[in-house]
């Protein structure tokens, strides 16, 4: 497993695109969580700030994890990028010809999205403890909807899966993002809404990536619906639902792999 990921390493450690989303990614979270708590909860000045308890312990988390959600979509395509590019200049074949297996190709690939989501998950606390701890609330609280970073570790998987996914069914970098773009932030959201008006109103949220992204909601939007009586479907189900749609990115990724031809 380790060789695997120091191969994984060694490919995208001096890959110009790859740091750049990535500090895209890690730049533009900081900064939109920064924003919102210095900026947008200070409007109305000091005695009118409604939302000033949006950035200390526990719902912290509520805030950081959402804008994490928002921006996960670049670290996806990095995974897009990454795995194409294998198959466009052939160094899926050369890795078997230096002695990998298929499995052991798909299995480094696996291994690189579950450390980006672990990386990701990981960012996401320390800018919860940054921001909860330079708002003054008392560390005792951080505890408090801290599974929030464990829906952000299953969303990103659930992303990631799927956009590798999408990677080795059409394996041109360009097309694969337009593709990947396409269905997570259009197709699902109209599906979502069809469905919810024609079918059933959770009926939407068992679609592949609505499923992860329902773990994960504005804070704000929670507050209204609970007004409207309008309850969300429970977060066991939705984790249940995220976690069966990656295992089946899994199993069929493998079984597309190994019957494709290379």
């Amino acid at each position: 497993m380790l060789s695997l990921l120091s191969i994984e390493w060694l490919k995208i450690k001096r890959y110009r695109t790859f740091w750049i989303l990535s500090a895209m990614f890690i730049v533009l979270l900081f900064l939109c969580n920064w924003l919102y708590s210095t900026g947008i909860m200070k409007l109305g000045g000091p005695a009118n700030q409604i939302l000033n308890s949006n950035y200390t312990f526990p719902n912290v988390w509520d805030n950081v994890t959402y804008f994490t959600k928002l921006f996960s979509g670049l670290l996806a395509i990095i995974i897009t990028i990454i795995t194409t590019n294998e198959y466009q200049f052939r160094t899926n074949r050369q890795n078997v010809i230096d002695g990998w297996k298929r499995e052991q190709f798909f299995q480094a690939k696996w291994l690189m999205v579950l450390c980006m989501s672990i990386t990701v998950t990981l960012y996401s606390f320390l800018l919860g403890m940054f921001f909860g701890l330079y708002n003054g609330s008392p560390v005792s609280g951080a505890t408090e909807h801290m599974v929030k970073l464990g829906y952000v570790f299953i969303l990103t998987m659930n992303y990631f899966g799927f956009a590798l996914t999408l990677s080795f069914l059409i394996k041109r970098s360009g097309m694969t993002i337009i593709s990947f773009l396409l269905y997570a932030y259009v197709i699902e959201g109209i599906a979502y809404q069809v469905l919810k008006w024609k079918v059933n109103q959770h009926a939407g949220d068992f679609l592949p990536m609505e499923s992860a992204a329902n773990l994960i909601t504005f804070p704000v939007m929670d507050m209204a619906r609970k007004m409207m009586n309008n309850e969300p479907l429970a977060s066991s189900t939705l984790v249940g639902m995220s976690v069966g749609w990656t295992i089946v990115y899994y199993i069929f990724g493998r079984i597309r792999l190994l019957k494709s031809d290379w």
